[in-house]
């Protein structure tokens, strides 16, 4: 059964979101302040975080932000701040997903199936033989998901892991953002295709020596993304 950490201040609205969690089969936990929520995500072990923005005791943003430092767990970020700032700066620190309050709980639940079966997926078993992809300085190991830079091990989040080593596995064919979306995030008809964007500049502040002449992910206008071998 996977384990659930939902982060949310408005009791009513955790309350709801756990019991529709609880129905589906999950085994959920709920804090109400900010820094339980961090220290609770940080000492256990949990499948999926959900995280509201604005809490007391610490924000969001940092809980995201210190999670991500040591953990790849999935995050959901939730708000009402509907600014699309704040949805980019939560994708920026690592955040998986971002949903704008009010959001019906079904779809909280589709969301989190997608994210849980995708990082499951992918992660795959530990007993497989390592698969490693090298071209040009990069490394990426898809097995034990790590990735170096000219021998310089940089650190991913889950969905940034994910795109780049899609990319890499399929070099030199173009991807529209919506390609890029459904394949990644696993859900053609919910969510934002400029998380795909947020996601890609995350990757080139990674592994590119100079953003504005990437070496590794081009910029087809107009149409989408290509990595170049």
């Amino acid at each position: 059964m996977s384990k659930i950490l939902i982060v949310e201040d408005e009791v009513a609205i955790a309350d709801l979101e756990k019991d529709y969690l609880e129905l589906s089969g999950f085994d959920v936990e709920v804090a109400n302040d900010g820094l339980v929520g961090y220290q609770k995500a940080m000492e256990e072990d949990y499948n999926l975080v959900i995280l509201d923005l604005m809490l007391p005791g610490m924000d969001g943003f940092e809980i995201c932000r210190k999670l991500r430092e040591e953990k790849n767990t999935p995050i959901i970020m939730v708000s009402a701040k509907k600014d699309d700032i704040d949805k980019i700066r939560g994708l920026g620190l690592g955040a998986d997903d971002y949903m704008t309050k009010p959001f019906s709980p079904s779809e909280l639940v589709a969301r989190v199936k997608a994210h849980l079966s995708r990082y499951e997926r992918l992660i795959g078993s530990a007993a497989e033989v390592n698969k490693v992809i090298e071209i040009r300085g990069l490394k990426i190991d898809t097995t034990a998901r790590r990735v170096w830079v000219n021998g310089q091990e940089k650190a991913f989040t889950t969905k940034e892991f994910d795109l780049l080593t899609f990319l890499a596995s399929h070099p030199n064919h173009v991807y529209t953002k919506d390609e890029l979306f459904s394949e990644i995030w696993d859900m053609e008809s919910i969510g934002d295709i400029a998380t795909v964007t947020v996601h890609i500049k995350k990757i080139r502040e990674k592994i590119e020596m100079d953003t504005s002449n990437p070496q590794y992910i081009e910029t087809i206008w107009g149409v989408g993304y290509r990595f170049k071998m």
